[in-house]
């Protein structure tokens, strides 16, 4: 049986913290789904769709990446993708308190789904969307911080 994965995420934006824990997923999963959840509670700073645009260039040499957005329950989605594992990177013990909240959730509402936790690479922990997207804000630089070019994700969004 195949081992998918669905690493489910607002991903806005996408990190190099991210991209770590996807690179690191392949190593255990034949297969990772990078879901970007549209959450309606939230207003995005960066286009969904530019965005998923921008992570599928990011993983255009794997063949064993996708990438989907989605705006069902994240257990409903990883059901609907056959998908029976659950990827999360955890930076420190407050997303640890945070996921394992959503994991007992997820899997009450899908026995079948197993929530596996990688703990981010210590280069890339202080690494956050939200700390990227009030650097950025600012009109201070981040493409250190993500694993494609924001100059390409500023245009994508201007042509969007």
């Amino acid at each position: 049986m195949k081992r998918i994965a669905l690493f489910p995420g607002s991903f806005d934006p996408f990190t190099k913290g991210h991209e770590d824990i996807v690179i690191r997923g392949l190593r255990l999963f034949d297969e990772v789904v990078i879901g970007i959840g549209n959450n309606a509670t939230k207003k995005r700073y960066f286009p969904l769709e530019v965005m998923k645009e921008m992570i599928e260039r990011t993983f255009d040499h794997q063949e064993n990446v996708r990438v989907i957005t989605y705006e069902d329950l994240t257990a409903h989605t990883a059901r609907e993708l056959g998908a029976t594992f659950l990827l999360r990177g955890l930076r420190n013990t407050t997303d640890f308190e945070y996921e394992n909240g959503i994991s007992q959730v997820n899997r009450y509402l899908y026995e079948e789904i197993e929530t596996v936790f990688l703990i981010t690479s210590p280069n890339l922990a202080p690494i956050s969307s939200s700390i990227i997207r009030d650097l950025h804000r600012y009109g201070q630089g981040v493409d250190n911080f993500l694993p494609y070019s924001l100059s390409e994700l500023n245009k994508l969004s201007q042509e969007g």
